[in-house]
């Protein structure tokens, strides 16, 4: 019996959803792409955006460093104390940071649309002067390593950090963003000095303002505070390599004494975002394990055999080829159980195709839950990067529902098969030491 949880297929009010005549999009002299849309009916802005400034340009022997260096930039500015920076924010009320990612360094915060200077102005001296104050600098550190230590206890996030390497060995994907203790200890306040000179410039960044002020006026404010900014040492955006399938099933299991939980990741590369079949890869996952109570992966594993805790599949689908596996939470006794029968349903999806009433449930679920994520200024300032991003089209989101609806059952059986070959998976495991180990 089918969980219908999404409205029935309906004529979106075009006016809701972002489009070409109500985004601004602006390119500044100095390559920073500006894009902004005005919602009257807010007080508030948000203010996100981007830079390549992500942990593929970290070296080997100290990775972390790009997220450590994203970490430190809200540590003390030329203009400004640690202190002095959070007082500033909470006398209006507003909120702001930075934060690392593979391929970029991200930002955003938000205030009322009349302090929006503010979070300009912090983030100009995030981007353009941050000093790294060394205690700040080894007070950070410690909560870094902290965070690392709380990883290495934990059976899921051990479980991911297996499977990225099982699933990338030989590509920048399968290293940790965050790092490890040895290299995140070994990062010096020169190194976070160093990479912040060499590759924090404006080519390649992208802002989106969303929110009570004018397109023209956001636009006008962010060129007076960063039109200026330049960085000649700036290298060129990486090439990532081309990823290699995994030539049979791999199988790696962690130990972590004292725990009671397994966690188990099946799965392998999926397509990137602007592959053309992603959005069938997209649908079918909501199918395998997404939809009402973790879709088909949830029923069978969970709910029917009663084997896992929890039981979902996820599609990365970012600028490169992201996961596409299934997660599980088991008695580390059904680990076996469990993965033989989550193998047995990715063959059956990549085997048969979906049926009518799983295909038109997930594309009414899909079409329905697009303009919830719209309703806020901070969902529609994501969907202003994903644009910008990935080169959807400023209308794209208008385009959305008969793109979804275009979708056929032959398409995502294609794209199962293509991207979940059941010889070719990885299987990470993280859980207690057991006794024939």
């Amino acid at each position: 019996m089918s969980i219908v949880t999404s409205p029935p297929k309906q004529k979106l009010p075009l006016s809701s959803i972002p489009g070409a005549e109500d985004i601004t999009r602006v390119e500044l002299a100095n390559g920073i792409v500006v894009l902004a849309r005005e919602n009257p009916n807010s007080q508030a802005v948000t203010l996100r955006g981007y830079l390549i400034a992500g942990s593929l340009f970290d070296p080997d022997e100290k990775l972390g460093l790009a997220d450590f260096v994203a970490s430190a930039l809200m540590r003390g500015t030329a203009k400004r104390e640690f202190q002095a920076i959070y007082d500033s924010l909470e006398s209006v009320g507003a909120s702001f940071g930075f934060s690392g990612g593979t391929h970029t360094a991200g930002f955003g915060g938000r205030s009322l649309a009349e302090d929006l200077p503010l979070l300009l102005d912090l983030l100009n001296e995030g981007l353009r002067h941050p000093v790294f104050p060394r205690a700040q600098i080894e007070r950070l550190r410690a909560q870094l390593l902290t965070g690392l230590a709380m990883r290495a206890q934990d059976t899921r996030d051990m479980a991911s950090l297996i499977f990225d390497e099982l699933v990338y060995r030989q590509h920048p994907y399968a290293r940790a963003e965050e790092g490890h203790p040895q290299t995140v200890g070994a990062i010096t306040v020169d190194d976070l000095v160093d990479f912040h000179k060499h590759h924090y410039g404006p080519r390649g960044m992208v802002l989106a303002v969303v929110g009570g002020i004018e397109t023209e006026k956001a636009v006008d404010a962010v060129r007076a505070t960063l039109e200026d900014w330049q960085n000649p040492e700036q290298p060129p955006v990486l090439e990532l390599p081309a990823w290699e399938p995994l030539p049979a099933r791999v199988h790696k299991r962690h130990a972590i004494p004292g725990k009671s939980q397994s966690d188990l990741i099946i799965g392998t590369a999926g397509p990137p975002r602007k592959a053309p079949d992603y959005m069938a890869a997209n649908l079918g996952n909501n199918i395998l394990g997404h939809f009402g109570l973790m879709g088909r992966v949830g029923d069978v594993v969970r709910e029917q055999a009663g084997l896992a805790y929890y039981a979902y599949s996820n599609l990365g689908g970012g600028s490169g080829p992201g996961p596409w596996a299934v997660a599980a939470g088991v008695n580390p006794a059904n680990e076996e159980k469990a993965a033989e029968m989550i193998f047995k349903e990715l063959a059956r999806f990549a085997d048969e195709l979906v049926t009518e009433e799983e295909l038109s449930d997930s594309q009414s679920n899909f079409i329905g839950s697009m303009p919830l994520s719209l309703e806020t200024n901070g969902g529609v300032t994501e969907a202003l990067l994903n644009l910008e991003r990935h080169e959807l089209g400023l209308d794209y989101y208008r385009r959305f529902p008969d793109e979804i609806r275009s979708i056929t059952r032959e398409q995502i059986r294609d794209a199962a098969a293509n991207y979940l070959p059941n010889d070719k998976l990885a299987v990470a495991v993280a859980g207690p030491k057991r006794p024939e180990a």
